[in-house]
């Protein structure tokens, strides 16, 4: 599978999504997506970054914008962070990497001094007709959203 690049159309994808669904690709036609990876649930930045998209939903929203949030965890992680967080938005398990790879953001990370291969803060905004528009990658979580946003209303 080809990765992703700014300008084309994003490959098909699907995943196993919070509330037990399947989401495609196909499924948002017509509709943006705010596709942010993130490293792990109930972690502090993962926690603040995806709390900042929870209360911006409304403008997202009113934008015809969907927003998905995606990690490596297993899918009862994600039930829990979702729940526990109120994230009105559905989390994508992508325990095999496939979107992780599609979209390029597997990187080696140093931890506590290791070396680790972990996902890369990075987000991705795709239009109603599947085409990337836009890319964050080295995301630092304050201020990230208000820029994903001001990307959205310049479509």
């Amino acid at each position: 599978m080809s990765k992703v690049s700014i300008g084309k159309k994003v490959p098909a994808f699907s995943a196993i999504a919070t509330g037990d669904k399947k989401v495609k690709l196909s499924d948002f036609k017509g509709k943006n997506i705010v596709l942010y990876f993130y490293p792990k649930d109930s972690t502090p930045g993962c926690t603040l970054e995806g709390q900042d998209f929870r209360d911006n939903i409304r403008k997202f929203s009113a934008r015809n914008t969907t927003i998905l949030g995606v990690s490596r965890d297993k899918l009862s992680s994600h039930e829990k962070f979702k729940e526990k967080q109120k994230f009105p938005f559905d989390l994508l398990s992508d325990e095999d990497e496939t979107l992780c790879e599609l979209f390029d953001v597997i990187k080696e990370k140093n931890m506590y001094g290791k070396k680790v291969m972990g996902i890369e803060r990075s987000t991705f905004l795709i239009d109603e007709k599947g085409v990337l528009r836009n890319e964050w990658r080295k995301v630092k979580v304050k201020g990230h959203v208000g820029e994903v946003l001001e990307a959205v209303k310049a479509l």
